[in-house]
């Protein structure tokens, strides 16, 4: 009776399986590969937010805050989550 009750938890043992090696691995992947990009945000990165806006980075802020640059002449402040993709990286300053 006990190989029988086992028997049926196989499946459902397989389904997690499958999907945790498929779903939610590679999606922890992916936020980690997100943080690490935002964490290494630096002045002068041009950069592409989940709205769509292309900008420079002109001061990396406190409180996970950008000031970004959209145009000659405006600013706007941006969570650093809501970056979505860095276009060009700027050398970090040799010391």
């Amino acid at each position: 009776m006990e190989g029988n009750a086992f028997a049926q938890f196989i499946p459902l043992i397989l389904i997690f399986a499958i999907m945790y090696f498929l779903l939610i691995r590679p999606q922890q992947k992916k936020v980690k590969e997100h943080q690490a990009m935002v964490a290494a945000l630096r002045r002068g990165d041009q950069i592409v937010t989940q709205g769509g806006l292309i900008g420079k980075v002109i001061k990396v802020k406190e409180d996970n805050e950008l000031e970004v640059e959209l145009a000659d002449g405006v600013k706007v402040r941006v969570v650093q989550s809501t970056v979505a993709q860095v276009l060009s990286k700027t050398e970090p300053a040799k010391s």
